[in-house]
């Protein structure tokens, strides 16, 4: 449960929300989505995808709303080319190229998570909005994504239990614990030390 937060964020930050699991990162990052639900990217921490669909049609949803339904019925049943040619570079630099059009209820927990990762880099737009987003892949492909979303986008909030991923890729740390916000401050004036207090447990 969160206490008497206050929280702003100014476009073209890239935050992490960070401190151990209870401390209320989820819910402040639901309240985020939930305001913010019409202007930003969002990547779910239960990834949010139809199962009985592939990988292509669950990344096509990020874009429904930009197309007529008969369009986007027609490719339901037969994938368009041009949006083939537009999803399949973001698939491949994440690895998921060879499974483009395997249905996601058959893939990993990791190529799941990617799926929905390149979904909102198919969405697009100006801020994403993600909750633990490389928590099922490994290092070299966590760094992938990490950078990915920050060149795609110019607003990144995200919660995260990595946090040397967030020192490397954001420039602001909002540190939970006990339901409040105990830390706020710009990456270049922290270091690992002073964050550690945080995972130091509870009370």
């Amino acid at each position: 449960m969160l206490h008497n937060i206050s929280l702003s964020i100014q476009e073209g930050e890239r935050v992490a929300l960070i401190g151990e699991s209870g401390a209320g990162k989820s819910t402040l990052l639901s309240a985020l989505q939930n305001r913010f639900r019409d202007r930003a990217a969002l990547i779910p921490q239960d990834v949010g995808l139809v199962r009985n669909l592939s990988v292509f049609h669950n990344i096509y949803m990020g874009r429904l709303d930009r197309r007529s339904t008969a369009y986007n019925l027609l490719n339901l049943a037969w994938p368009q080319k041009r949006d083939v040619a537009e999803i399949k570079p973001l698939v491949e630099r994440l690895g998921l190229g060879d499974v483009l059009f395997k249905v996601t209820g058959e893939l990993s927990g990791g190529q799941q998570q990617r799926t929905a990762v390149c979904r909102a880099l198919y969405q697009g737009g100006a801020a994403v909005i993600g909750d633990e987003p490389v928590s099922a892949v490994d290092n070299n492909m966590a760094n992938l994504v990490m950078s990915s979303l920050s060149q795609q986008f110019q607003t990144v909030v995200l919660a995260m239990h990595d946090v040397d991923l967030a020192l490397k890729y954001c420039n602001r740390i909002v540190g939970l614990k006990d339901g409040v916000i105990a830390l706020d401050r710009p990456v270049d004036t922290l270091t690992r030390r002073d964050i550690d207090f945080l995972y130091a447990g509870s009370g």
